[in-house]
């Protein structure tokens, strides 16, 4: 699964998969919105991987009591807060967790927003199966869970039925930055599969696995 020049890993099932490694949390947004417009107008769907510096994104749900310290705390701490135009309430992204971008068009997926989120968490559920983590998905909860600690954030924009924004996988995740806020608005600890495992897990391997399960279970026959 060797990069191309282009930055492209591969192309399957209709899909194009891209690694754009660690990158600004605001560059990847604009990227994220120019691959949108190109899906809409017909281009194939994206699945877009990689990692931001320390960031705190503000969903459209997001209660100001979410964050435990002033805005100008946080920021000399070197995390960044931003606003999104996604649905849910806080996020953090750090290096250590893998951002997962489907950029998908549901105008060919039925139109359920509904169902994609669920397949979403049956996704995440699978990929931590695999690495030996049994998680859950909890009715009414976006997310995924172990036990009572969340492991998976996810969360999504939607633009004429196509899909941005995603999953946050707390693979190696620097656990103590989640301390500066409600993580999505909930009293809720989050862990880590490096937490769970007791040793850090290869962040190469993760990304096989998770892009081997969105071509299973949203990728179509190549024509």
């Amino acid at each position: 699964m060797g990069k191309t020049p282009n930055g492209f890993l591969t192309m399957v099932s209709n899909m194009i998969i891209e690694d754009w490694g660690l990158i600004n949390y605001t560059e990847a947004l604009e990227r994220q919105k120019r691959c949108v417009q190109e899906v809409i107008n017909g281009a194939e769907d994206r699945l877009i991987l990689g990692e931001h510096p320390p960031v705190l994104t503000l969903g459209r749900m997001t209660n100001p009591d979410s964050l435990l310290y002033q805005r100008q705390e946080i920021e000399e701490r070197g995390v960044l807060v931003t606003g999104v135009d996604r649905g849910g309430d806080v996020t953090l992204h750090a290096p250590g967790q893998l951002i997962v971008y489907p950029i998908f068009n549901l105008n060919k997926r039925g139109k359920d927003l509904k169902l994609y989120m669920e397949q979403l968490e049956e996704v995440a559920v699978d990929l931590l199966k695999n690495f030996g983590i049994l998680a859950i998905s909890i009715s009414g909860q976006r997310g995924v869970f172990v036990g009572p600690d969340k492991i998976i954030s996810i969360g999504v924009g939607v633009r004429k039925w196509v899909t941005y924004h995603g999953l946050g996988i707390n693979v190696n995740t620097d656990l103590s930055l989640f301390n500066l806020i409600k993580p999505c608005g909930l009293n809720v600890r989050m862990t880590s599969m490096q937490k769970l495992k007791g040793h850090p897990v290869a962040m190469k391997d993760v990304k096989v696995r998770i892009t081997e399960l969105f071509q299973r279970n949203f990728g179509t026959p190549s024509k």
